[in-house]
Parts: C-alpha cells; structure tokens; sequence
C-alpha cells in the first residue's frame, strides 16, 4: 500500500485530502506543520508528499529545500498545493525540487489523482 503524507496546516483541507486518499486505498499521514512535517517524512517514508506552501513558522519552500537537501528523503516526489496561483511561486517551487505544482484554486480531485496516477503511486482505473 503507498504511503501519501500531508504537510498541511488547515485541519478542514487535510481531513478531505485524506478522506479522498483513503477512498483510493492509500495510506494517508498529516503533519500539521513544516518541523512535524519533516520529523514524519523521515520517519515513514511516504511515497510522495503533499506540501501546502503557506503555513506559520516554516513555509513549504523551507520544507521543501529541506527534503531536498536530505539524503534520506530527496528521492520523495513532493507535490506543492497552495492558493498562491501567481508564476514566481510555481518556478520557485520547481526550482526548490517539487515535481508538480497544483493551485488550490484549480484544485481538483481528478488533478491530483491523475498527478498519483502519473507518478505510479495510485493504481487504481481513472473513473469515466
């Protein structure tokens, strides 16, 4: 079974990530901010993370340097989620090692299930 964590400080947007997850078979674990975010991505080893990028204390950009620069988890897919549409925080998520960029606006379930479909995390048959 793969293992999908969630580094996100909304407690409402990660229960319906984790619910949608979990209807799809995958193992779901939440961080509810960057530094727990971490300390949980090194100890489970999640098949790819879901990273929101404005959080308090320690954004996703800082998370996301820090997986990178790890030994132990910069070969984790890591996918940014984020209100913040605008092209500069897109190409510095891209540039810090995040594989894909998904605006919470444009946020779909289709997207991102597709996006774990694409990265052979998620097995199951599109839905129609």
């Amino acid at each position: 079974m793969s293992k999908i964590l969630i580094i996100e400080d909304s407690p409402v947007q990660a229960l319906t990530l984790k619910e949608l997850l979990e209807m799809h078979g995958l193992k779901v674990f939440h961080a509810h901010n960057g530094e727990s975010g971490l300390t949980m991505a090194r100890h489970w080893m999640p098949d790819a993370i879901l990273l929101d990028v404005n959080m308090p204390d320690m954004d996703g950009f800082e998370v996301c340097r820090r997986l990178q620069a790890s030994d132990d988890t910069s070969h984790i897919p890591i996918i940014m989620l984020t209100a913040d549409n605008r092209p500069p925080t897109l190409r510095h998520s891209i540039s810090l090692g995040a594989i894909d960029f998904i605006p919470k606006d444009a946020f779909t379930n289709a997207v991102l299930l597709e996006t774990l479909r694409q990265l052979h995390i998620l097995v199951d048959s599109p839905a129609p």
